[in-house]
């Protein structure tokens, strides 16, 4: 997905830290799982060097509340900050939210790699703000029904009618802009955009997703 998206701006690559150490201290599968979900939604003060971005705005603020009701069901990634767990996926990128009995969501992540394969990465989600549902964590490593390395998942931007929505994380160095259909009209990315910038992300790092040219052929 990364190569084949309309470039807002030249990506920028950074080095995966403590890779090797994991790779030869646990099973390889587990290492790929557990950096997978540290790069692509821990992003800890630690990693990223701050909580909030230099001349960011503050602490990033969400929405007012989600209605984790309207909020289920699928969405599709329109535009994204690159990360590289992402690589093989060459578009056609969605993500498929369902309520499970205890209160948690269930994640679904897909996306149709250029040879016309289907990725996939399922996850656990829940909410840590009753007040406003707009902060959640999320998983994407289970380990004897652990969920494991959970990263922030918060809500910063939503449609009135849930026809968008844009998930962030406190260190501004992530982001995904979603919508109920495979593309949003022009205006309304560019207004999602000055909103972004107004909470201290850079929109020029976001990259379009190609919802148009990808479609899963196999598994």
């Amino acid at each position: 997905m990364l190569s084949s998206k309309k470039t807002l701006q030249p990506r920028r690559g950074w080095k995966v830290i403590w890779g090797d150490y994991f790779m030869q201290q646990i099973n390889p599968i587990l290492a790929v799982s557990v950096l997978m979900f540290m790069f692509a939604c821990c992003f800890s003060a630690d990693v990223v060097g701050a909580a909030d971005a230099p001349g960011s705005a503050g602490e990033l603020q969400v929405v007012e509340h989600v209605d984790l009701s309207r909020y289920l069901g699928t969405w599709y990634e329109v535009a994204s900050i690159p990360v590289w767990f992402q690589r093989d996926c060459a578009g056609g990128t969605t993500a498929t939210y369902t309520l499970n009995k205890e209160g948690t969501v269930s994640v679904l992540n897909q996306c149709c790699s250029k040879d016309g394969q289907k990725k996939q990465a399922k996850g656990q989600a829940w909410v840590v703000d009753k007040k406003t549902n707009a902060k959640l964590k999320v998983s994407f490593v289970s380990v004897f029904g652990w969920w494991l390395f959970a990263g922030d998942y918060w809500i910063i931007d939503l449609g009135p009618n849930y026809e968008y929505a844009v998930i962030g994380h406190p260190g501004r160095s992530i982001g995904w802009v979603l919508s109920r259909t495979p593309t949003l009209p022009d205006p309304v990315i560019r207004a999602i955009g000055e909103r972004l910038k107004a909470k201290g992300y850079d929109f020029s790092k976001f990259m379009m997703t190609n919802q148009a040219d990808y479609k899963c052929t196999s598994e």
